[in-house]
């Protein structure tokens, strides 16, 4: 059973379950930290992660001008964020309670789900957003009826489905379980969903991706000058997207690579104990940086996103004359209430 004790899928189990009943002579040093620091940090990216992603959500949607493809794209990805970091407060409280889960089973299953739904839908947003770049950069002409916001609303719902159809297991298999007087969320099949979190959620993917990103960068690089100043829209957005990748590639492959301790230690590289310290402390390390990849995207947007922050710009000056027009209205109603008061006195 993996040491890891936090709240993402294959990992969440109670700190109790681990260590001596597996390997009697390890020694395992205080992980108090896990009990207070972790859980404030939870908070923190829970509470910054639904201020931002709402933020970016209501600037797409409030704004005038409908979104393009990869405003689209970017937007449902704000949303899956939104729903991991809603979450995530069950778990800083379990975290607390020295990873007791005190909710019940159904939420046990729904928080679970919740997450691995993030884990799948993130990743497949980013493949439809590299797609996107693929074909309006290396394939502009052959396949521009494929981008439209039509499709792409289409393919975002079949994202979610996708997700949601993967995250079924998850809700199937988790329990309650009792154990040294503490009741965990976890489950018995961990390997099948470690193996399909790996394969469908980031080799076929990352594949996608790897593919679309140096054929972007190559048309990029190959691009006349008189294109990219025709195409300056497309290039901002290009930035964006390939910021947004790195950003999540930084932060979700240390997560998929957290097992690799202990395929050392199978391949008789690490001794047991070696190799479930250092899967317990990257595995916690690499899992919370994974969160951080919530709060992190909206950052980007405002920070590289130039057509976000005309977006937000444009937004703020909606607001800036509605303001006027009503305090126009209000002023000229007051002084016609005036005038009509005094002529009222004047007869």
């Amino acid at each position: 059973m993996a040491l890891l004790t936090t709240s993402l899928p294959g990992h969440l189990t109670s700190l109790a379950e681990d260590g001596n009943e597996i390997q009697p002579n390890c020694s395992r040093e205080s992980v108090d930290w896990s009990f207070t620091y972790v859980p404030a940090y939870i908070l923190s990216i829970s509470v910054l992660g639904i201020v931002f992603n709402i933020f970016v959500l209501m600037v797409f949607i409030l704004h005038k001008k409908p979104c393009t493809v990869a405003e689209i794209y970017l937007s449902n990805l704000a949303a899956a964020d939104l729903l991991l970091v809603s979450f995530l407060p069950f778990w800083a409280v379990s975290a607390w309670n020295k990873f007791e889960w005190i909710f019940g089973l159904a939420m046990c299953k729904m928080v679970n789900v919740s997450i691995l739904m993030n884990v799948y839908c993130s990743i497949y947003f980013l493949v439809l957003v590299s797609i996107d770049r693929y074909l309006a950069l290396v394939h502009p002409l052959s396949h521009g009826g494929m981008r439209c916001p039509k499709c792409a609303k289409i393919s975002c719902g079949v994202v979610w489905i996708l997700g949601l159809i993967l995250s079924v297991p998850k809700f199937i298999n988790r329990k309650l379980v009792s154990h040294r007087n503490i009741t965990s969320c976890t489950e018995d099949d961990l390997k099948t969903t470690e193996l399909m979190i790996l394969v469908l959620g980031f080799f076929i993917p990352i594949s996608i991706i790897f593919f679309c990103t140096v054929n972007i960068l190559k048309a990029l690089r190959n691009r006349s000058i008189q294109r990219v100043k025709t195409r300056k829209t497309d290039h901002k957005a290009d930035t964006l997207v390939l910021v947004v990748l790195l950003a999540f590639l930084i932060c979700w492959v240390p997560f998929h690579l957290r097992e690799v301790p202990t395929w050392l230690h199978q391949a008789g590289i690490l001794t047991v104990c070696t190799s479930k310290e250092i899967q317990h402390f990257c595995g916690q390390i690499f899992t919370y940086l994974a969160f951080f990849n919530s709060v992190l995207n909206p950052i980007l947007y405002v920070i590289v996103g130039r057509n976000f922050r005309d977006k937000l710009k444009e937004l703020f000056k909606q607001w800036d004359q509605k303001r006027s027009a009503t305090i126009s209205r209000t002023t000229s109603t007051m002084l016609l209430r005036s005038l009509k008061s005094q002529q009222n006195i004047i007869n």
